[in-house]
């Protein structure tokens, strides 16, 4: 059985052979990396800069050598500009300020504060203000608020629908070209089109845009989603009318060469709580979300991916709902997150992507000897008669101690 239909009969809840196992697929499955070249090291593979994927987290590309050690099976495609709005290519080294030499974008442009903070730019470009922030002590950028003063008579949809379109012609050829790297794998592919990810605050603040209009301050969006939920209606309501039709257009491209798109990155959970009722989710966000899904699943075989961190179980109905088919990363140590139940109440209806090991206590913290345990705990568990991929919750942060990566690996039967 190939990657593709190991993980095809996952999404298909049907038991298989082994678990199948997803690390950099998508922003939200990857690892820092600074892990990555620990594991190039660690498997005696060629020594060499690693390439910073995703910027704003700071993930590593994992190249095809790494991916078969480490026994991945998925493949990732992404839009063709990261999120600090500029496209990954004309790479150079760039020296971190934990001493790791990377390979960045072109446009990675940077300076540093008064407290030696590193500030990046949108688009590269740095007559405008930065849009995030690395402190000294981090590992990935924090984005800054570059939210105007709100003037209520002035809220218009248009300022928070700046960012999205109908796909132009540069666009369509990019995603041409993305058939191209595909054409012949045999692993799954999971998408991410961009654009359908209603009211993400990793988004909101938009760190790719020079000067973002509208409501761009986190606090100020959760507000809004209570105090202005028309306005909040009519941008998600337009947002989901150009999604569709930027989707008919990709499926033009790619057809069902795609197993999985990652539709939303939107997160409703805390550690203890939800952001948000579900009166207010299935009021305000499913029937959007549900348009989206319905016209996937109605034109296309994909598979859709919801991504939402926290204690989201009073949600997963709704999401379940909302038409999704997959659940990103499957917080299990946030409140009403345990495995057996979750997989219990709703492994029949949703797939769990993640889960497979705790990266706030256990992965960071704990022995390799409780890693391995835990990994093979939650494999048995999520695993029973299919619906599960293997993930951590969320990416792999940099200063996991290598042996605990490992250990999980050995757990995986990949080392």
């Amino acid at each position: 059985m190939t990657s593709k239909e190991l993980i095809q009969q996952a999404l298909l809840h049907r038991e298989t052979s082994r678990i199948p196992v997803d690390f950099g697929s998508t922003s939200v499955t990857g690892i820092h990396v600074k892990i990555v070249e620990q594991l190039r090291t660690y498997f005696g593979l060629e020594k060499k800069p690693v390439k910073v994927s995703e910027p704003y987290q700071m993930l590593g590309e994992i190249d095809e050598d790494l991916a078969r050690i480490l026994g991945i099976d998925t493949v990732g495609l992404t839009p063709r500009n990261n999120m600090f709005g500029f496209p990954n290519e004309n790479w150079k080294e760039f020296r971190t300020h934990w001493g790791q030499v990377v390979l960045v974008p072109e446009k990675f442009v940077t300076t540093t504060d008064q407290d030696g903070a590193l500030l990046i730019y949108p688009e590269g470009d740095k007559n405008a203000p930065p849009s995030a922030r690395m402190p000294r002590e981090s590992y990935f950028f924090d984005t800054i608020v570059r939210q105007e003063p709100i003037r209520e008579e002035e809220l218009t949809p248009e300022a928070n629908l700046e960012e999205f379109g109908l796909l132009s012609d540069e666009d369509m050829n990019y995603w041409k070209s993305q058939k191209e790297k595909i054409a012949g794998t045999d692993k799954a592919v999971v998408a991410n089109f961009g654009g359908t990810a209603l009211g993400d605050i990793a988004l909101v603040p938009a760190p790719f845009m020079k000067y973002p209009k509208g409501i761009r301050d986190i606090s100020e969006w959760y507000m809004s989603t209570v105090m202005r939920q028309d306005l909040i209606r009519t941008i998600f309501d337009r947002q989901t009318e150009i999604a569709v039709e930027n989707l008919k257009k990709i499926h033009s491209v790619f057809g069902n060469s795609i197993d999985v798109v990652f539709l939303c990155g939107t997160d409703f959970g805390t550690q203890e709580s939800q952001f948000c009722d579900v009166e207010t989710f299935r009021s305000l966000w499913l029937p959007y979300y549900k348009r989206m899904n319905d016209w996937i699943h109605s034109n296309t075989s994909w598979k859709t991916f919801k991504h939402s961190c926290g204690s989201v179980r009073p949600l997963i109905k709704s999401f379940i709902d909302a038409g999704f088919d997959i659940l990103n990363p499957v917080q299990i140590n946030a409140a009403g997150m345990n495995p057996s139940e979750l997989k219990k109440e709703f492994g029949s209806d949703i797939v769990f992507w993640g889960g497979g090991v705790d990266t706030q206590r256990v992965l960071p913290f704990g022995t390799p000897k409780e890693v391995e345990e835990q990994v093979k705990r939650n494999c048995e568990i999520f695993g029973k008669s299919g619906g599960f991929v293997f993930n951590t919750v969320h990416n792999i942060q940099a200063n996991v101690p290598p042996e605990n990566v490992i250990a999980m690996l050995k757990a995986l039967g990949r080392v």
